[in-house]
């Protein structure tokens, strides 16, 4: 009878052990399942996170791209907007130097033949325009005077001419008469085709410019009176009236 006690003592005892052992197998399988549902959901919270990350970094990339595009396409419209700007730069620049080619082309041309324009015209204009005068080139096609200050003396120069050719003006002039000395005279210039001198001793004459040589003056003492009476009337010293005088036009 003991014996038989002992033995289900002993089963009891077996079974006590297997069902611990049981449970704590059973309990480290739940603290696994428990570790493994954590990590489960810390790897979802984590997927969520980064999901909501990568959104809105597509979302930032997005609207840079968008802004990339719109800065690429105002770019391309600038650079179109630029390119025509200097398309129409460039055609003004080669039109300007078409003129400025024009230009110094008429500069040259007229700084070449002022000299004989000038050897026709009376010597008190020469006096006025002599500055200007001074200031051309010796040689138009190689000197170092700017086009703007070469043509600025050439307009200069024809300006006085042209404002001499339309006025009638009374100079004092030294003159070299029929006896061979100069002597002082009074010239009475009509523009720059006709002039009268006139000396203190009453000799006379007429002066033409000459197509060669500057001007040809040829005594006319016969006029003397008449000369002196219009060079009267230019200075307010006498009453206007008609003088008549002799003129050539060529």
């Amino acid at each position: 009878m003991r014996q038989k006690w002992v033995i289900v003592t002993l089963m009891l005892v077996a079974g006590i052990a297997t069902a611990q052992e049981e449970l704590e197998l059973a309990k480290l399988n739940l603290e696994k399942l428990l570790e493994t549902k954590r990590l489960i959901s810390q790897e979802q919270k984590d997927w969520r996170l980064g999901r909501e990350l990568l959104a809105d970094r597509a979302s930032v990339l997005e609207k840079d791209l968008a802004a990339l595009k719109a800065k690429t396409a105002l770019t391309t419209n600038e650079t179109a907007a630029l390119d025509l700007k200097f398309a129409e730069l460039r055609a003004q620049s080669e039109q300007l130097n078409a003129a400025v080619a024009r230009m110094r082309e008429a500069v040259s041309g007229l700084e070449t033949r002022l000299p004989q324009l000038l050897a026709r015209t009376p010597d008190p204009v020469r006096e006025r325009v002599k500055p200007l005068v001074q200031r051309l080139p010796q040689n138009p096609a190689d000197t170092k005077t700017s086009m703007p200050e070469r043509f600025q003396n050439v307009i200069g120069i024809l300006n006085e001419i042209g404002k001499a050719n339309g006025e009638i003006t009374v100079s004092t002039e030294i003159r070299t008469l029929g006896d061979g000395r100069p002597t002082e005279v009074k010239t009475l210039y009509i523009g720059m085709g006709q002039a009268y001198y006139v000396s203190a001793k009453g000799e006379a004459g007429i002066g033409r410019p000459s197509a060669t040589n500057g001007w040809e003056w040829l005594p006319a003492n016969e006029l003397a009176t008449r000369v002196t009476d219009a060079m009267q009337i230019m200075q307010n010293k006498a009453t206007a009236r008609f003088v008549p005088l002799p003129v050539k036009i060529q």
